[in-house]
């Protein structure tokens, strides 16, 4: 999983696979979900990041990983 956030666009990109997208839906104004040809995942953009986040620091990014239940 690699998250790339390009400023200049002011977009967010989060790639859940190296396979090639074959199509792009958008699900919500300006966020596009990237298929592969077997209809999975691999990739979400969203635009407008200044807007939808506009307190974001890059710099302080956190991942978290939630434990499994059970």
């Amino acid at each position: 999983m690699k998250l790339k956030v390009d400023q200049q666009a002011d977009a967010l990109y989060l790639t859940l696979s190296d396979a090639p997208a074959s199509r792009t839906e958008e699900v919500s104004p300006g966020v596009f979900v990237d298929y592969d040809e077997q209809d999975r995942v691999v990739g979400i953009e969203m635009l407008y990041l200044s807007k939808r986040a506009p307190n974001l620091d890059l710099r302080r990014l956190q991942f978290e990983t939630v434990p499994e239940a059970g």
